[in-house]
């Protein structure tokens, strides 16, 4: 079996795959102060059930990056595969700095480069990201705040604002606090996803697929006005891919 880590800001994933497809995820939050040994035993049960022969790693925190590597070679007795320059992806990328374009951006375009065909992916995660891949080639970026992440920016600086749920309010004009503010975040994201992708569309001059992912694209399944595609671990599944194109040249 095969060990997938797809580390986040806010959140790291653990994926159970096979060759072919990832079949179970399992979800970690407030990890970023464990060390390497606390790290081994939250994932214990998961290394207890399965037995992994490799292990990948993407990443956007260089010491979470470097705690699972050391957790990987001296608990798994594994050299893991971790999505950083020099690894094997099959991927061009249209960057000033490819050195600079995060590990998740990477294997969610190499999960889309497998559609075969023009793809817009949405990554709601603390960013919301929106890549463009074409041609096997990732060919730019649009990075705006988060939805929580605008939610808690907006509570936290305001004295008389509640928190409250992230939910799709019945209406877009709310008639109390608490519906007013979801539907600034629902449908203010979506507006933004829905304007986002028509300029895309005309700087492209073609159609594609829009693909949502991230653990808050359920929110907005019955808001969206456009035709979008949700796959939930986008991401991991192009961390697989990595991984068995790296497997085989080693």
């Amino acid at each position: 079996m095969n060990l997938l880590f797809d580390v986040g800001n806010t959140e790291l994933k653990v994926g159970v795959a096979n060759d072919e497809k990832v079949l179970k995820v399992f979800r970690f939050s407030k990890f970023q102060e464990k060390s390497v040994d606390e790290l081994y035993l939250s994932f214990y049960l998961i290394f207890d059930d399965y037995e992994f022969t490799k292990v990948a790693i993407c990443s956007v925190v260089p010491e979470l990056t470097t705690k699972l590597r050391t957790l990987s070679v001296e608990y798994l007795e594994i050299d893991p595969v971790v999505v950083e320059p020099g690894v094997k992806t099959g991927l061009k990328m249209k960057a000033d700095y490819p050195a600079e374009v995060g590990a998740d951006l990477i294997c969610g375009s190499v999960a889309a480069a497998k559609m075969d065909q023009p793809v817009l992916f949405i990554d709601l995660g603390t960013a919301t990201k929106y890549v463009y891949v074409e041609n096997s080639t990732l060919n730019g970026v649009v990075i705006s705040p988060g939805v929580e992440v605008s939610m808690n920016a907006l509570v936290s600086n305001t004295a008389l604002l509640p928190t409250f749920e992230l939910k799709a309010p019945n209406k877009v004009l709310g008639n109390n606090t608490i519906s007013c503010l979801q539907s600034g975040i629902i449908y203010g994201t979506a507006a933004q996803i829905e304007g986002l992708v028509s300029k895309i569309k005309n700087e492209v001059g073609k159609d594609f697929l829009v693909v949502m992912t991230g653990g808050l694209s359920p929110l907005f399944k019955n808001v969206l006005e456009i035709p979008v595609t949700f796959v939930k671990h986008l991401v991991l599944e192009g961390l697989l891919e990595i991984l068995l194109r790296n497997s085989l040249v080693k």
